[in-house]
């Protein structure tokens, strides 16, 4: 099963927000990176026929993109702000979300407890959605995503906002739920990411600027990535004249971790390369921008 995205653009007024994206995704977890304001919801809206593109070809697991209705049952999706009625309990919100997902009665009475079960929202099924965390919300936000047993999971901007614990359990969530599915994570927060994904596109200002794996993505920035200790009254200098990553005090020195096209300093040493690295390196490059 797979999506293919072929020359896909999208034109709001005289602006292109998707310039020819070119992408084929397959079964498993998908990441989708970059900067806010890239391209990546109008990608997704558009993948989840919310939004209409402007030319380009799309095929979703067989079935092209213009047939909406037949693309509706295949996916689901958690848009970047989900939102229902407050005063609903857990399981109004899904049980009202089903009917509108044309689930019959039987359906939605043997599917909803399994997941709110799944989604570890079983014991909180009689809470009024105002009542929930935020990290409570993206659950439910997955939970009504998988209500018709989709075989296409699009996920926007899922964990902005949760707290470090919720992340890494929303992560190895959906994770999960991509054993046997595709699933579309699009972000800009890098770890999650890297923490989830094997395959990996960069959307910048509307064009695909990388696809491939998450290694070699890191490899973008391999030998560049330097450690090194500084004084405390050097760190404007080094701001100014390094690509600074990291940098952590220990009381009076510094240790900063830099980007660099030659080695900073004879003391510097070599680091090895992670997908941020790799994805900020990737961006430099793009935007031409020498780094000493």
């Amino acid at each position: 099963m797979n999506i293919y995205i072929d020359n896909l653009s999208k034109l709001y007024g005289r602006k292109y927000v998707l310039d020819n994206v070119s992408l084929t995704i397959t079964t498993g977890m998908f990441g989708l990176l970059g900067r806010n304001g890239a391209g990546k919801t109008t990608l997704m809206r558009i993948l989840a026929t919310v939004a209409a593109k402007t030319t380009g070809k799309i095929d979703m697991a067989g079935i092209q993109i213009e047939k909406a209705n037949e693309i509706r049952k295949i996916i689901g999706y958690l848009p970047q702000n989900f939102s229902i009625y407050p005063n609903m309990t857990v399981y109004q919100a899904m049980d009202y979300l089903g009917v509108l997902s044309e689930l019959t009665k039987k359906e939605r009475i043997e599917r909803i407890p399994q997941l709110l079960q799944r989604v570890n929202l079983d014991s909180s099924y009689k809470k009024k959605i105002k009542c929930l965390s935020g990290g409570m919300k993206q659950r439910l936000g997955i939970a009504q995503a998988l209500l018709n047993n989709p075989k296409i999971l699009i996920v926007d901007e899922p964990t902005v906002g949760l707290d470090p614990e919720e992340r890494v359990r929303f992560r190895n969530m959906i994770s999960e739920i991509a054993e046997d599915r595709i699933v579309i994570l699009s972000t800009h927060i890098v770890g999650d990411i890297a923490a989830t994904c094997e395959n990996i596109a960069v959307l910048d200002e509307g064009k695909v600027v990388y696809s491939g794996t998450a290694n070699e993505l890191s490899q973008q920035a391999s030998g560049k990535v330097y450690s090194m200790e500084i004084h405390k009254e050097e760190i404007p200098f080094a701001k100014k004249n390094f690509h600074i990553l990291n940098i952590q005090t220990h009381g009076a020195k510094t240790e900063i971790r830099l980007l660099s096209d030659v080695k900073p300093s004879s003391l510097a040493v070599t680091c090895k390369a992670t997908i941020e690295d790799g994805y900020i390196e990737l961006l430099r490059k793009k935007e031409g921008r020498e780094i000493r």
